[in-house]
């Protein structure tokens, strides 16, 4: 119970209209936050001085002080609580200006409250994002605490020490490395422990947001600037003033975005969508992709000269398979981790088979991937210890098998029977039990086949031929089926001939 009470976000309610409080913190309370209700701005600022909260929602027009000065005051208090405005319809361009200053969002009167939970939400993992701290087990000049970074490979340790070197040089950063392997962690990293860390940080994944929004969520834009700009958005840029910016996936953004990126770099301003006023701001860039940006300005596909800004340093991020002796502690930490959160305590540890399974894999989704496939083998887990059978299948049939397929079909080989020739002989014989015999034949050189052409993928093969793994496993066993450098069939298991 306690744990889950240190879980709850607190959000703070700051309004002098009872009603809307009250709405407000039923709504919040069934997505398990915990509200404090201020129906003045000294009491709400009192609790702000009290308790941190997690997010502030702030009336804009409180009587005897107006809800910008206040507003003012929490920023001076804590820069990093996220701030989100109460405003009637016709306070837009006060909301506007405290969006300018730095407010996470505003909702309008009357609310929404399922979209205003959703914001709140946000907020949340904003305010996390600041505040959460990263681990790094060594770093030159800097000590870092916390939980994110485990490992001490040495292409880990450089990571770390370039992190150190970059975090207070105010200069863009380019962290390169496949998808999955931790960029945004060390992009969190260098934000945390820069002259910047007590302003906000951002982060927007410009291939998860569609080509003809990523400009509108960067720079902003005007109320009717294209169809469906109903009001004036702030963009990150602009929210983000002062503060440090991550841009992922760099590589996905459009010739149009990259142009107005490299402008704003160059002179430090830029324009809204649809508008003409000069906008000034004073954002730290760091940048991530797993694209080979170099063949892409040769290609004419990324502007060369963008790509000389954004590549001040360039932290290249290792892949999961190449940290070898950090792969085991990443196991331990995420099998702790996980555990308590899946509240799987009976769970005390991994069978050595199950561990030997996890280090042979090649964890193309590199740390992500180890993460979540970790939480599978735990929430599979029925007995005390993880093991093979708790492994997701993918683990389990990822070994390749390297099949000849240089026999044409009508060649006799070791994976291949004449059914013919096979049944004249057992009639020759005279066996009196062919039709078994025959079936066990035809079933063996199905399977083989089949596990021929998905070069030894089970989970394919069970697929293909409409059986459970299970018996796909047993009669691999019975029919002495071999993984080596060939699918092949033990001659010892074939029916006399």
């Amino acid at each position: 119970m306690d744990n889950q009470n240190k879980e709850k976000s607190l959000v703070l309610v700051i309004d002098d209209d009872r009603t809307i409080r009250h709405m407000v913190s039923r709504s919040l309370d069934q997505i398990g936050c915990d509200v404090i209700e201020a129906e003045e701005s000294q009491s709400g600022l009192a609790v702000v001085l009290d308790k941190s909260p997690d997010v502030v929602l702030l009336d804009i027009m409180l009587p005897k002080i107006s809800g910008l000065d206040v507003f003012q005051r929490i920023r001076e208090i804590d820069r990093k609580i996220p701030v989100i405005f109460i405003t009637a319809g016709t306070d837009s361009a006060t909301a506007i200006k405290a969006m300018q200053l730095g407010a996470f969002d505003y909702v309008t009167k009357p609310l929404d409250l399922p979209k205003l939970n959703t914001l709140v939400l946000s907020a949340i993992r904003s305010r996390r994002l600041m505040n959460v701290p990263v681990a790094v087990e060594a770093l030159e000049s800097v000590e870092m605490q916390g939980d994110l970074f485990v490992g001490s490979s040495p292409q880990m340790m450089e990571v770390f020490k370039q992190v150190g070197r970059v975090a207070t040089q105010d200069v863009t950063v380019l962290i390169r490395g496949e998808s999955g392997s931790g960029k945004e962690l060390v992009a969190r990293a260098i934000y945390q422990y820069s002259n910047r860390s007590n302003e906000p940080f951002m982060a927007v994944n410009c291939a998860a947001i569609p080509d003809q929004l990523l400009e509108s969520e960067l720079f902003g834009h005007e109320k009717g600037s294209f169809t469906g700009a109903d009001k004036r958005r702030i963009g990150k840029f602009e929210q983000c003033n002062g503060g440090t910016l991550f841009l992922d996936e760099i590589g996905d953004m459009t010739p149009l975005v990259q142009g107005k990126v490299l402008r704003l770099l160059q002179e430090q301003h830029f324009e809204r969508v649809g508008g003409n006023e000069t906008i000034t701001t004073n954002v730290r860039i760091v940048t991530a992709t797993n694209r080979d940006l170099e063949q892409m300005v040769e290609d004419g596909e990324y502007r060369g000269d963008l790509y000389y800004r954004l590549n001040g340093i360039t932290i290249n991020l290792p892949p999961l398979r190449e940290r070898g002796e950090d792969l085991v502690k990443l196991i331990e930490y995420f099998f702790s981790k996980v555990r308590i959160e899946l509240g799987k305590h009976e769970v005390v540890g991994i069978s050595p088979d199950a561990l030997e399974i996890y280090r042979k894999h090649s964890w193309p989704g590199n740390v992500r991937e180890l993460q979540s496939v970790i939480r599978q083998s735990l929430l599979n887990t029925t007995g005390t210890v993880i093991v093979p059978d708790s492994i997701p299948d993918e683990l389990l049939d990822d070994e390749p098998v390297i099949v000849n397929s240089t026999a044409s079909p009508e060649v006799e080989n070791e994976n291949q029977v004449n059914i013919e020739r096979f049944i004249k002989k057992r009639l020759e014989e005279s066996s009196t039990d062919l039709y078994a015999e025959t079936l066990e034949v035809m079933e063996k050189l199905l399977l083989t086949q089949v596990l021929q052409h998905t070069e030894g993928n089970q989970t394919r093969a069970s697929e293909i031929l409409g059986i459970t793994r299970g018996k796909i496993r047993d009669r691999i066993q019975s029919f002495g089926i071999k993984f080596d450098k060939n699918v092949h069939v033990d001659e010892n298991t074939t029916p006399s001939q």
